[in-house]
């Protein structure tokens, strides 16, 4: 990818792994030593107990709201990735020294849109022939920086709006989960109203409430974890496709330095018309 980084990447993943070894390094043996033996209870998780926990009308609800978002999720990730493909297939050039003109506008339009055609569409490509289309109409080179900022805010717009679902999905995974707290708490204080046996079964109840929610919550924290990675990775690719276009459209356009008033292109002072004419009748005469 031809573009000049500004700044060094931020290396989170193994910042990560060096924060889990040092949080495990400190806390898992003072676990052991002042939590006892009976910390983990894990005699009561049975099979029967993890059906319990993952299995529910709820926990069902949840699970098609967190495939669905993570299908979308693969679809958006992949279609990023498949948009930094362009910086690679040549819209302009990016040898050193290399120039473009007006005239060269069009045809750099026309190779960007059989590139298209070819691969399907960009982003970066709809944003180098709008830059393009403006500049061969108007030479300024601030007018093609404009334009191409403009169309940055429109891309970045449109893939933010696209969002919706994947947000909406978010939301309504901790809310189903909510639903199955309060059904589960309802049916609790019913039971329990009832006294004797009942008793029992409301303390039922108020497992399966607290189970929805734990469910809910655990699949709400995965799915904003992808909604920040594919916003990341949109809004890091509009970025680098306008500064694609800085540095190789904006910055290498040729603006011809307008003349001063009375000279030629070769330099010479102008000279009125009928000046040649009256100088070689004189020398005649």
């Amino acid at each position: 990818m031809s573009l000049t980084p500004s700044q060094r990447p931020t290396r989170e993943w193994p910042l990560l792994i060096f924060t889990l070894a040092i949080v495990g390094f400190i806390c898992f043996p003072l676990w052991q030593q002042y939590a006892g033996p009976d910390a983990i209870l894990a005699s009561q998780w049975t099979p029967e107990r993890l059906a319990k926990l993952l299995l529910g009308p709820e926990q069902a609800a949840c699970y098609v709201c967190f495939v669905w978002g993570l299908l979308i999720f693969l679809g958006r990730f992949w279609e990023a990735r498949r948009q930094r493909r362009a910086f690679s297939l040549g819209f302009l050039p990016t040898d050193e020294g290399s120039r473009i003109l007006q005239d060269d506008a069009r045809p750099l339009q026309r190779k960007a849109d059989q590139i298209v055609a070819r691969y399907g569409p960009f982003i970066l490509a709809n944003m180098v022939r709008q830059a393009l289309a403006k500049f061969a109409v108007s030479r300024a080179s601030e007018d093609v920086a404009v334009t191409v900022k403009t169309q940055a805010e429109v891309d970045q717009g449109r893939l933010a709006a696209s969002m919706s679902t994947l947000n909406y999905l978010a939301w309504a995974i901790p809310a189903i989960g909510f639903f199955g707290t309060v059904r589960g708490l309802a049916g609790s204080m019913t039971l329990a109203g009832q006294g004797g046996d009942q008793v029992r079964l409301a303390t039922q109840h108020l497992t399966v409430a607290f189970d929805c929610t734990l469910v809910a919550l655990a699949l709400s924290v995965v799915s904003m974890f992808f909604i920040h990675v594919i916003q990341r990775e949109e809004e890091s690719l509009v970025i680098d496709c306008q500064q694609y276009c800085l540095e190789h459209l904006v910055n290498r356009i040729y603006e011809p330095e307008p003349l001063p008033e009375g000279m030629t292109p070769l330099g010479f002072d102008a000279v009125p018309p009928g000046a040649i004419a009256g100088s070689l009748t004189e020398n005649m005469r």
